[in-house]
């Protein structure tokens, strides 16, 4: 009987201890969804969608209103399957009086972390669907995935206003 029990806690620890491992922070974190890109429309500006030889573009146009503002998506995957969904215009809604946030109809992949201080224009990801354009600064415990920022965010809280807004994402062209 002692052997017996012996045996189940030794098994009990080996078997807490391979959980453990397969929790690591070093281990990567897989996407929430899949987002695929068709062919012919690389999300690179590619009309074979590779991105050997051209890096993809990661300039946006923001417009709100009759105000436009330039942005540059970041460099993650997040950024980049929400760039294939560019042209996209959203029916934002308004939280907290800081920002503005449009739920997507399909997921996008996350790479959270904590940012601690939001800044007026930042564009992120909350959950895995849910786009905020952030208008105030403000400090916070939230996790968000980085989409992009608006370069200079001067204005931007005056045309988003109080209430919803319309806002249009678009590929910055080289004329703009």
């Amino acid at each position: 009987m002692r052997q017996w029990i012996q045996y189940a806690v030794m098994s009990a620890i080996l078997f807490s201890s391979w959980g453990l491992m397969a929790c690591s922070d070093d281990d990567p974190v897989l996407p929430d969804a899949e987002v695929s890109v068709q062919p012919g429309s690389g999300s690179d500006g590619s009309e074979d969608g590779s991105s050997e030889e051209t890096p993809m573009g990661r300039d946006i146009t923001i417009r709100i209103g009759d105000t436009s503002f330039s942005a540059t998506l970041a460099d993650n995957d997040a950024a980049r399957a929400f760039a294939a969904l560019l042209p996209l215009t959203m029916q934002m809604s308004e939280l907290n009086g800081n920002e503005k946030y449009y739920y997507l109809d399909d997921s996008l992949p996350t790479e959270t972390y904590r940012p601690g201080t939001i800044q007026a224009g930042d564009l992120m990801l909350y959950g895995s669907s849910c786009v905020v354009l952030f208008y105030e600064t403000f400090s916070s415990g939230y996790n968000y995935t980085r989409l992009g920022r608006i370069d200079d965010p001067e204005g931007l809280d005056e045309a988003v206003g109080s209430g919803d807004v319309e806002v249009r994402l678009e590929m910055r062209t080289t004329s703009e």
